[in-house]
């Protein structure tokens, strides 16, 4: 997988992280714990300027929030309601999740959105809500862009400091990062088997 990553960014560049940080977001194949450390690695090889690299993750990241965010204004809380229960099963997410996840964000409103971007799944899943909820697009996408620009900074700074160690690392990061797909999609598969239905 690692090197996967490696060829598309060397390929494309900055595009490429835009890239696989947009899809990381719509459809997380590839985390972006991978992704930016090793941008950042390549930034101190020259291939790229560490401010480029943030920036790209950045950009990406940002547009791959959109769809669920007005996923969510469209359909607004019965509509999610429904959309759940008809493919929760594939969604592994039932009525009563968007109910949750809901009253949290009623909750904690602004804050969870910009501490949402800090923390794995949660930083794509809480779009849906705050679209629900109908949040201004701009508080949305200013509170969103500050804990995204956090959270890929902080990631792409860490390649970027391991430096030339970084190439002793990935020796590791690839199998790692191989064996938690494995174990995401075995997850998935498991949340699949076990589902019940509920009505919405």
């Amino acid at each position: 997988m690692e090197n996967l990553v490696h060829m598309l960014m060397e390929k494309l560049g900055p595009v490429g992280i835009a890239l696989l940080m947009f899809l990381e977001n719509v459809f997380p194949p590839i985390p972006s714990e991978l992704i930016m450390p090793l941008a950042g690695y390549l930034a101190t090889r020259g291939d790229m300027n560490i401010f480029v690299v943030i920036s790209a993750g950045t950009i990406g990241s940002m547009l791959g929030i959109l769809p669920w965010y007005f996923l969510g204004r469209k359909l607004g809380h019965d509509g999610v309601r429904k959309f759940a229960a008809r493919h929760g099963r594939w969604l592994t997410m039932t009525a009563s999740d968007v109910d949750a996840a809901a009253d949290r964000f009623k909750r904690h409103g602004a804050v969870s959105v910009l501490v949402g971007r800090l923390i794995p799944t949660v930083r794509t899943l809480i779009s849906v809500p705050a679209g629900v909820a109908n949040m201004p697009i701009g508080q949305f996408l200013a509170l969103s862009f500050v804990g995204t620009l956090v959270w890929t900074a902080a990631l792409a700074v860490a390649g970027y400091l391991l430096g030339q160690a970084y190439s002793v690392v990935a020796d590791y990061v690839d199998p790692v990062s191989t064996g938690v797909l494995v174990v995401l999609v075995a997850v998935y598969i498991y949340r699949v088997i076990t589902y019940k239905e509920e009505r919405a």
